[in-house]
């Protein structure tokens, strides 16, 4: 693990619920989670992840869907039950849209396909523990960048940039989420709410023409590609 892979200071030791009861699966996200940085618990059945989550003491929950005792929906829908609003993400092997569809009515925050990579299991992590309180507000900013999200307007230092209804959706996200790194498929999922991911150039299509808008020649680069990966929006505090 590079440099790079450590957390940002505000993610360090927060705590993540792990259920899962493969085995193999569980050691693998374990050491990635705590060698990352991040405290985890680690629950084999839904009875006891049900439990451990009732005690509203993990920050974020990764929850398998099918295990032993008490499946995940059951798991996560009796703790939403309950008032705990941690974030959650599904993993599951079930790939079909309406799957998909039955994890996040059941009270999940995100699904997760196995097999997966585990920098997509970090990155969907660091994205729901990123995630804004309170998505009413109608104007948001990020550096230099101001957007308005009434009038469909925005602006850097001042000046105004002219952005396509596709555009500002894109940049709306990366604004939502400034210096997180953001796979593919997870703005291919949430810009294109494209359910499967196809084999494309589309976001380095888009994320090209965004760039060139928002970064004009003299100004720092802000929307940055990571390597591998996917793309960041680079800001100060």
């Amino acid at each position: 693990m590079s440099e790079d892979d450590t957390l940002p200071p505000f993610l360090e030791g927060r705590t993540v619920l792990l259920i899962e009861d493969d085995g193999r699966i569980a050691e693998e996200i374990v050491g990635e989670l705590t060698g990352r940085g991040f405290n985890v618990d680690h629950e084999e059945t839904g009875t006891a992840g049900l439990d451990a989550a009732l005690r509203g003491e993990a920050d974020v929950m990764v929850v398998d869907r099918l295990l032993p005792g008490c499946d995940g929906l059951s798991v996560i829908e009796t703790m939403r039950q309950q008032g705990i609003r941690a974030p959650v993400l599904v993993l599951s092997a079930l790939s079909a849209v309406d799957d998909r569809v039955t994890g996040l009515k059941a009270g999940g925050d995100d699904y997760l396909t196995k097999p997966f990579a585990m920098e997509e299991l970090v990155a969907r992590i660091e994205a729901l523990l990123r995630r804004p309180d309170d998505t009413r507000n109608t104007k948001l900013r990020a550096g230099p960048l101001e957007m308005d999200l009434i009038e469909r307007r925005v602006w850097r230092d001042g000046r105004e940039i002219d952005l396509l209804p596709r555009e500002f959706r894109l940049l709306e996200y990366l604004m939502r989420r400034p210096s997180q790194v953001l796979t593919r498929s997870m703005l291919l999922e949430d810009v294109w709410h494209y359910r499967f991911i196809p084999r494309t150039n589309l976001v380095d299509v888009h994320i090209g023409k965004l760039r060139r808008k928002v970064d004009a020649p003299g100004e720092e680069p802000l929307i940055q590609s990571i390597r591998g990966t996917g793309f960041q929006l680079r800001v100060s505090d």
